[in-house]
């Protein structure tokens, strides 16, 4: 693939909070990290090779978390390309707690929460984060100070826009009451779409949705699947038809497939280019399987 192929322009565009273009094809970075992840990749060098990469093949809208790691995605983010191109756009994440590897604790407490938002700012090197989102709902501290708390970084400048992760409409709503929230990130992909709920919620207001584990291929990948055939079809991987059917999904759906491989990466940054017809769409929506992640995101 060329050097400057820019494929992962085809998915389009979105603006985040109305402001933020961004192309609907994201990266997401917990792959840069060790098992349960926990601490620094098997090979560092390869981790800021598809970091630097995601820029060649036109990607402009990055995830990350604090609790990659912990600030291990972070670190390399920064290592890799700061000073950000102007065109760049961050999204982290803050509200959980790493006691070990495999292991996510939520917490919301208003101290904890502008700690990390701190740590988040120095690691990253910014001075302002572009989309911090709410990690998960702490149940022992009331939404409304957890997101009241993020507001007020925000009208300190320290935040321009407000998401929130792994919620239902009942969340996102109450959320809504104590601050504009212009995205969620659900577990959302075609083996899983049990918060089809959320992103109907996020279309009919302008949220853009963010899936996480969105190549939860597993099931769909074997055997005589709808999934497999078509991509044999298509001369495709079946991953970059899992990608595209959630493209053409919902206009506000924005992708992040994560990846420690730049083949990967690449592969995954095609799937912008590949079109679905009416037929595929409806087979492959027709192949849903239950799958449930074994980490958080």
């Amino acid at each position: 693939m060329a050097r400057n192929e820019r494929t992962a322009a085809a998915s389009g565009t979105f603006r985040i909070g109305g402001d933020l273009e961004v192309t609907r094809l994201g990266y997401g970075t917990m792959q840069l990290t060790g098992p349960g992840v926990w601490g620094d990749p098997a090979d560092p060098a390869e981790a800021l090779r598809v970091l630097r990469r995601t820029r060649d093949l036109g990607i402009t809208f990055i995830d990350t978390a604090d609790a990659y790691g912990p600030f291990t995605a972070d670190l390399l983010l920064r290592e890799a390309l700061h000073p950000y191109d102007d065109d760049l756009v961050i999204a982290t994440k803050v509200g959980h707690t790493r006691p070990g590897p495999d292991v996510w604790v939520p917490l919301g407490r208003p101290e904890y929460l502008r700690q990390q938002v701190e740590l988040n700012l120095r690691h990253l090197g910014v001075e302002r984060i572009d989309l911090l989102q709410l990690h998960r709902v702490d149940p022992r501290v009331p939404l409304a100070d957890q997101v009241g708390t993020l507001a007020e970084l925000r009208d300190q400048g320290k935040i321009r826009h407000l998401g929130l992760s792994q919620v239902t409409v009942a969340q996102l709503e109450e959320a809504r009451r104590t601050a504009p929230i212009v995205s969620v990130q659900n577990l959302y992909n075609l083996a899983d779409r049990s918060d089809e709920d959320v992103l109907e919620y996020a279309e009919a207001h302008g949220i853009a949705f963010i899936p996480w584990f969105p190549l939860a291929t597993g099931a769909l990948a074997a055997g005589d699947s709808p999934l497999t055939r078509i991509a044999a079809d298509r001369g495709v991987a079946p991953s970059q038809l899992a990608l595209a059917w959630l493209l053409r999904r919902s206009p506000v759906v924005l992708p992040i497939p994560g990846t420690s491989s730049v083949a990967h990466l690449e592969e995954n940054a095609a799937a912008a280019t590949v079109e679905l017809t009416d037929d595929e769409f409806t087979a492959l929506a027709a192949a849903t399987e239950n799958t449930t992640p074994d980490d958080a995101a």
